[in-house]
């Protein structure tokens, strides 16, 4: 994409994300301060930008903008309520499973959906059996989220699942290390993971955590 339609295409997610901000307090239940830093327009316009760069076509922008909106929203929403709703989770893997249909029916490259719906339903499910074996760490809404965003790694490949996953893991064991030190939360305290989930995800598609398995 041009850099103008880059932009533009920024500025329509960020304020797609902010005409959402009363519809996401109510499904949070809360007017927590989270939602009125705007950190979800931020980060729904830098993920547009990244979406712009990331995709060869109309139909796999149109699925990564989506999921670049959802993401914004969820973080928000698990740093406020450490929940992530099914409401904006559902709809989202949805949306991108049909984006990816398309592009792949486009492009006649079948084996990348094939890919990406194999790396959803693993990650998924391995995030399931953690979810399982340590209820307090994740939740239901975890392993769903998992399943998109490994829906979404793996439509890049299979190094970036394996990258975004451990980047997650490392990102949220730094930043839980720093919280207990600074005596911000108690050991076994609930944090959010959504938003290490996310972060991990981008720096797997983006290849910038490929060290971690390379």
């Amino acid at each position: 994409m041009t850099l103008p339609t880059t932009l533009v295409c920024a500025v329509l997610v960020g304020a797609a994300a902010y005409a959402l901000t009363p519809w996401l307090r109510r499904v949070a239940g809360t007017e927590s301060a989270w939602f009125g830093s705007r950190l979800h327009v931020l980060l729904a316009g830098l993920g547009a930008i990244g979406a712009s760069v990331l995709a060869h076509g109309w139909a796999e922008f149109t699925g990564f903008a989506v999921l670049a909106l959802a993401c914004a929203l969820l973080i928000v929403t698990d740093l406020a309520v450490y929940r992530l709703p099914d409401i904006i989770v559902g709809p989202t893997g949805a949306m991108l499973l049909v984006a990816f249909t398309l592009s792949a029916g486009i492009d006649g490259d079948w084996s990348r959906l094939g890919r990406a719906a194999a790396a959803g339903a693993v990650l998924a499910l391995g995030y399931l059996v953690l979810a399982l074996l340590a209820p307090w760490g994740l939740g239901l809404g975890d392993v769903k989220l998992a399943g998109i965003l490994g829906t979404f790694l793996g439509w890049v490949g299979w190094s970036n699942v394996l990258a975004g996953t451990l980047a997650a893991f490392v990102l949220n064991g730094v930043v839980v290390v720093v919280l207990l030190l600074g005596r911000r939360v108690t050991r076994g305290g609930a944090t959010a993971f959504g938003p290490w989930m996310v972060a991990g995800a981008v720096l797997g598609a983006s290849g910038v955590s490929n060290t971690l398995v390379g």
